[in-house]
């Protein structure tokens, strides 16, 4: 069943971006987990112990963007992904922090929507006031 995407208003999609990229397998990733929904992978500059990317297969710029126009099997099967994957990782016991940045002043380097899964360590504060 292949999936009807919502069209957006006044929105552009970079189909260059460096995750579109890799969904196109133009580019590799180290690659664990996918559904017809989402991918992840590892992050090629890890910030913990884990850091893994897990990235909508759809064309969203950000949450904002994917909460608003994703259908609604489309998001329950990426939030699936995400806990399917952090508990794969053996990280539901010990702790982990999800995370998505949204916009300029959140740091949001790539215009695609994903959610960084952190843990394997003590993550410390959620913020750092430096």
């Amino acid at each position: 069943e292949k999936i009807k995407y919502k069209k957006k208003k006044n929105m552009t999609y970079d189909d260059d971006n460096i995750f579109a990229k890799i969904l196109r397998e133009e580019i590799p990733c180290k690659k664990i987990y996918e559904n017809k929904y989402a991918l992840a992978f590892h992050d090629v500059n890890p910030q913990s112990k884990i850091h893994i990317l897990v990235i909508p297969k759809g064309k969203y710029i950000s949450f904002a963007d994917f909460s608003e126009n994703a259908l609604p099997k489309e998001i329950n099967g990426f939030m699936k992904a995400v806990g399917k994957i952090a508990k794969n990782q053996n990280l539901v016991e010990s702790g982990y922090r999800i995370l998505a940045n949204h916009g300029q002043n959140a740091g949001q380097e790539v215009a695609h929507f994903h959610i960084h899964i952190f843990g394997g360590e003590p993550l410390g504060p959620m913020i750092s006031k430096t």
